[in-house]
């Protein structure tokens, strides 16, 4: 058969066959972080018999919808407008990742290291079992990484050699990633019910949620798709937040070290996100220094969203 004639699937499979050969510790581990996201989910699903749990999880659904809904929301003006100014996108991606990083500072590491102290009794305990949970979270997202496509370095199954896969859907992918760990820290932030971590944590990825939304719309726009396809992929990136929050919420079942484990995990996959993804995304285009200020403000705001609603 005419290599041209493959079909996509078989050629899809070649590729990832190939690459899993060449990054095998890679492969095991990202192997080995589905099968734990498989249990973590499996696990909310049978808690949903449980009442406590149940709210907590509707909770974690609500924060994780809300994250959705803030995508969708911010996807809309591509209906109207092709682009906006790149500086402008630059910034309000780089808000995304000021908002991102105070989340995990605040609302995941700080609530977990003293969940940690006071299950273990213990500062340094506490705080490892946290750092133990990042290097889950980092180890994660680096499995997924070297199996997923990015702008900024087209390796892995659908970089050259790939053509499936262009430069602007590589962006839109790299986008819908990052929204599962998002989903997956608001989960874990409801897991407890306490709403003082939760809330503050939910209201932040849900406003960043908003640019992003726009930048993968607009980013459609400009690539000449029509504006109620550009919309609708755009929302459809965000869809990962709800089902990430279901995972989240697994992360504090079956024993009492997962929830500052869970809250670190989470914490770990956002801040190797915001390095990998989101910063070298709004840094390419010469607006380093619009990008920083926004990361400033996004910062700064957070803190003044954990402090009032918390």
């Amino acid at each position: 058969m005419n290599e041209k004639t493959l079909p996509l699937s078989q050629d899809w499979l070649s590729e990832l066959k190939q690459h899993a050969g060449e990054h095998k510790l890679a492969a095991v581990g990202l192997a080995l972080g589905l099968l734990a996201v498989l249990v973590l989910l499996g696990q909310s699903i049978v808690h949903l018999s449980n009442a406590p749990s149940s709210e907590n999880l509707q909770l974690a659904l609500i924060g994780g919808t809300a994250g959705f809904v803030a995508t969708t929301l911010g996807a809309l003006p591509a209906l109207l407008f092709r682009s906006l100014p790149q500086a402008m996108e630059d910034s309000l991606l780089g808000i995304a990742a000021g908002m991102m990083l105070a989340a995990s500072a605040f609302s995941l590491l700080l609530p977990g290291i003293e969940a940690g102290t006071e299950l273990f009794q213990s500062d340094s305990l506490g705080a490892l079992v946290v750092v133990f949970g990042m290097a889950l979270g980092v180890l994660l997202m680096l499995g997924l990484d070297a199996f997923t496509p990015h702008e900024h370095d087209k390796t892995g199954p659908c970089g050259p050699g790939f053509q499936a896969c262009d430069r602007i859907w590589l962006f839109v992918f790299a986008i819908a990633l990052h929204n599962l760990p998002e989903g997956m820290a608001v989960g874990v932030s409801f897991a407890n019910g306490d709403m003082s971590v939760g809330l503050p944590l939910a209201t932040a990825i849900a406003l960043q949620d908003m640019p992003e939304g726009l930048a993968v719309a607009l980013s459609l726009r400009a690539a000449g798709f029509k504006p109620g396809f550009a919309v609708f992929v755009a929302a459809a990136s965000g869809i990962l937040e709800p089902l990430g929050a279901l995972m989240g919420v697994g992360l504090s079942s079956g024993f009492a070290a997962a929830y500052p484990m869970g809250l670190g995990l989470a914490a770990g996959a956002m801040i190797f996100v915001v390095s990998h993804e989101v910063i070298p995304e709004t840094h390419r285009n010469g607006h380093q220094t619009a990008a920083t200020l926004g990361l400033m403000v996004g910062f700064a705001v957070m803190m003044v969203l954990d402090t009032t609603l918390g």
